[in-house]
């Protein structure tokens, strides 16, 4: 058996993944612990759900990504609970000791507790989830064909809750295609109906962004034809009708919940070490308080500092940040060298609005219009992992960009058919006997 100190890390986001790539070449057993068995480029999820690009596109398998790395060790399951006192992570599929343990779940979608709006609202925080929306989207362009006009307009109603990057960047390719695609893929049905509403209930877009970002975001949408209602609180969704505070009232089979994430808690970490969002409380070397050896990264995770006294904005580059300094830090930690503090350096933000449209803000400055779209581009086409999946995604941006279409809308549905003797059966069963 190694000798070598054990690292779990509970989850394969921008976090996690990067924490394990900084030590794969390390003195360090890592553990990986995630219920899929790939990475999942979170910020190009709208466009797997506008038809744009493949899931398989923003998709990055984890055992290519570590492929002849004898220290990373992965597994494919859910952690049911962890025990700081005794150092063990309990799965679905067998308990693991660890010397270090390392939460980088990430966030799940939160509905603030409206169960109505939890059964009824699409969300778009996974792959699967992605890809159900897709389907739903083009269900509805084939369900119009046959609708009854009374009825129609309920229909062709989307409503997007939540006016930061990901809903306005949904709310621009959504308007894009009722502009580019659908007249041609439906010549003979009538669109003009199909209205995309965005609801933010602070009184701007993209809030956490510049003043003139705000501006020209909204004025790019509102030129696509998109409804933006700022100022906007959603009371209740029942499947049919969108209730605001205000009481107005909004017909609409599909709304879309952009509105926000809380952390995704594990039993055996106590209460009091979470806030607000369900964020974990960790000091300036990412490791929780009263909790020694258990360390956080990325949305989870919740750091006061001098520039940032609220906690960090949960944003791929913060948690690609905090845990390529943690690795370091483990390193200095096997060296017995003094450790460094964390601080967020600031690169920037951006979003798109559309073809040829989108905002950047950078330290020093902000831009938008058609330079701001090719920042944006060129930027997200670095971050992805790998060489065939960035070829991949420009040959299917450019194609899109010369023709105003794609040639990805398929409906893709699972099978009804249950499997049997699944993973977990044959596991359970071995164990049993």
């Amino acid at each position: 058996m190694s000798n070598k100190k054990r690292i779990a890390i509970i989850g394969a986001g921008f976090g996690g993944l990067r924490l394990a790539q900084d030590l794969r070449k390390s003195d360090y057993d890592i553990w990986l612990f995630d219920k899929h068995n790939y990475h999942q480029f979170q910020p190009l999820m709208y466009q797997v759900a506008s038809a744009r690009l493949e899931p398989a596109s923003i998709s990055f398998p984890l055992r290519k990504v570590f492929q002849y790395c004898k220290n990373v060790h992965i597994r494919i399951t859910s952690v049911t609970s962890v025990n700081p006192e005794t150092k063990t992570v309990h799965t679905e599929i067998g308990d693991y000791p660890y010397d270090y343990l390392v939460l980088a779940q990430g966030c799940n979608t939160n509905y603030f507790g409206n169960k109505q709006l939890e059964k009824y609202a699409f969300p778009m925080k996974s792959v699967p989830e992605a890809m159900q929306l897709r389907n739903r989207i083009l269900e509805t362009f084939e369900q119009a064909l046959i609708t009854p006009p009374d009825q129609l307009q309920s229909l062709l109603n989307f409503v997007i809750v939540g006016g930061g990057p990901t809903g306005v960047e949904l709310a621009g390719a959504l308007a894009e295609m009722k502009k580019n695609i659908l007249p041609k893929d439906y010549p003979d049905q009538d669109f003009s109906k199909l209205t995309v509403y965005l609801l933010e209930g602070l009184p701007n877009l993209l809030n956490a962004m510049s003043a003139d970002s705000k501006r020209m975001s909204r004025k790019y949408l509102e030129d696509l034809g998109v409804v933006v209602k700022t100022d906007t609180i959603v009371d209740n969704y029942d499947g049919e009708t969108v209730t605001l505070k205000s009481g107005e009232m909004i017909k609409a089979k599909n709304v879309i919940w952009a509105a926000g994430i809380a952390g995704v808690q594990i039993p055996g970490i106590p209460t009091e070490n979470y806030t607000r969002g369900n964020r974990l409380i960790v000091n300036r070397y990412s490791e929780l308080e009263k909790l020694k050896d258990v360390y956080a990264v990325g949305d989870i995770s919740y750091m006061e500092t001098n520039k940032y006294p609220k906690g960090h904005p949960q944003l791929a580059a913060v948690a690609i940040e905090q845990a390529t300094v943690l690795a370091k830090n483990f390193i200095r930690m096997s060296n017995a060298t003094t450790l460094k503090p964390y601080e967020y350096h600031d690169k920037g933000s951006m979003a798109t609005v559309g073809k040829r449209k989108a905002v950047v803000d950078l330290p020093q400055f902000s831009f938008q219009g058609r330079l701001a779209w090719f920042t944006w581009m060129f930027v997200h086409l670095m971050l992805i992992l790998s060489v065939k999946n960035k070829i991949s995604i420009f040959v299917n941006w450019m194609y899109s960009y010369f023709s105003k279409d794609s040639t990805l809308r398929v409906l893709l549905k699972a099978a009804d058919k249950e499997v049997e003797n699944s993973v977990g059966d044959r596991i359970e069963a071995n164990n049993a006997s």
